[in-house]
């Protein structure tokens, strides 16, 4: 997001993983609601074209897994990168 010129914050906690399209950080729900939900939903929707699914709200927890293997996660992150800049 950043490289696209895009405010963003977020972490992880182990494989539960958020981020928020704005600038942080965010520690509680009013920070939160800063969020740019509208480009949120063009992120979404341009990971959905890149074959990449994520929860359909800004608010929601990604998770990983064994089951994602190294080329999953760089196939996810080339996806985003193109998102991004799509939406930029």
């Amino acid at each position: 997001a950043r490289s696209a010129g895009l405010p963003v914050t977020g972490g992880n906690i182990s494989a539960m993983f958020g981020f928020f399209l704005c600038e942080g950080p965010v520690r509680n729900f009013e920070q939160a609601k800063a969020t740019d939900t509208e480009r949120f939903g063009r992120l979404h929707r341009a990971m959905l074209e890149r074959g990449i699914y994520l929860a359909p709200s800004a608010y929601e927890a990604g998770f990983t897994s064994l089951a994602h293997s190294d080329a999953d996660i760089d196939t996810t992150l080339a996806a985003f990168r193109d998102a991004f800049a799509a939406i930029a």
